[in-house]
């Protein structure tokens, strides 16, 4: 793979009237590329006023329309967004969390607030993203009632051969009892639809029996002999920080529970998963064990069974990111960076196989 390539600030929060940008998802349909964040807009934190924002590249991410607000509601947090596209419309599809914005995540982890806990929703646009549909609640149909905490994504959706629109997620239990440690409670799943986003369901449920696996933000990408490779991050897990699992059933189950992936180092964080035409997946990931820092591209020709380092995005403090294939087969990776913080802004590089 070549070097880094046309770098650019796409989301800096200087003069834009909200203090940060955070959480990154891209999506290419045609020759679009659509890129979505959090629009953070009173701090830094999870918590607070919090809007869903997007901006449009109409030219293979050279050149970029002004910000769009997709998700917004007063006095919540509008987040995690998730895009796909139903393949029987062309519609882009996006899934997204909303909360209240004064609730934090250990209290919701214990589902105490069902006013405010974490509600998940489907909107919709026909027109490439620039304008897009209300918000149509699907809580009840992807969240059990023994479920506190939940995330989509963070990152873009995949739509499988089948037809079917997989979303990788996690969640925690409520305790049954008081515990200690709510962080131990977390597992991974994915949601899916099989009528182009109309109605959802539950696919495979991770679950941490032990200390090494903990199951956190979650990326998916479909294998070219159809079966789902799931990478999560293994949230203060005793084992590797990245986890990987496979599903041959359209993600309903896995094939076995998430393992550990020794040869990967990495401070704890999201990353992003993608499946060449080729065959080989990429994954991306700040590298340095202890500090968002070093944002790295790994290669895989196995399936994920293995990977190697292929390239270095960005050298300094970086974060979250997601990849995207372009129309001309470049690959797009959208992610968090900067010289004093690891998120200041969002920043969208290509770079060619």
């Amino acid at each position: 793979m070549s070097s880094r390539v046309g770098a650019s600030e796409i989301f800096d929060p200087a003069g834009s009237g909200y203090h940060t940008f955070r959480i990154p998802s891209v999506l290419a349909p045609g020759s679009s590329v659509l890129a979505f964040c959090e629009g953070r807009r009173h701090g830094a934190g999870d918590a607070g006023e919090i809007e869903v924002v997007l901006r449009r590249s109409l030219d293979g991410g050279r050149t970029w329309l002004p910000l769009q607000v997709v998700s917004a509601a007063r006095g919540k947090t509008c987040g995690n967004p998730v895009p796909v596209i139903d393949p029987g419309t062309g519609d882009i599809v996006l899934v997204t969390v909303q909360n209240g914005a004064d609730a934090v995540e250990l209290s919701l982890a214990r589902g105490t607030d069902p006013v405010d806990g974490r509600r998940v929703f489907v909107q919709r646009s026909s027109d490439d993203g620039a304008s897009w549909s209300p918000g149509v609640e699907i809580t009840a149909q992807v969240k059990p009632d023994d479920w506190g905490w939940y995330a989509t994504g963070p990152c873009h959706g995949i739509t499988l051969r089948t037809g079917r629109l997989v979303v990788p997620a996690n969640h925690s239990s409520v305790p049954s009892e008081p515990v200690d440690d709510l962080i131990r409670l977390n597992g991974g799943h994915c949601i899916y639809s099989d009528d182009g986003g109309a109605t959802w369901s539950v696919g495979f449920v991770d679950r941490n029996d032990g200390p090494e696996i903990n199951a956190n933000e979650t990326a998916v990408a479909e294998l070219p002999d159809g079966r789902l490779y799931f990478n999560a991050r293994n949230h203060q897990g005793t084992g590797p920080a990245r986890i990987h699992a496979w599903s041959s059933d359209g993600g309903q189950t896995l094939d076995a529970p998430y393992a550990g992936i020794p040869e990967i180092t990495a401070p704890g964080i999201q990353g992003s998963v993608l499946c060449l035409p080729d065959g080989r997946l990429l994954l991306s990931t700040p590298v340095h064990p202890s500090s968002r820092r070093e944002l790295t591209v790994f290669v895989s020709e196995d399936a994920g069974e293995s990977w190697k380092p292929a390239l270095v995005v960005h050298e300094g403090m970086a974060g979250y990111s997601d990849l995207v294939l372009l129309p001309d087969a470049s690959v797009g990776i959208f992610y968090e960076a900067g010289e004093t913080s690891s998120f200041a802004t969002l920043r969208f590089a290509t770079f060619a196989l």
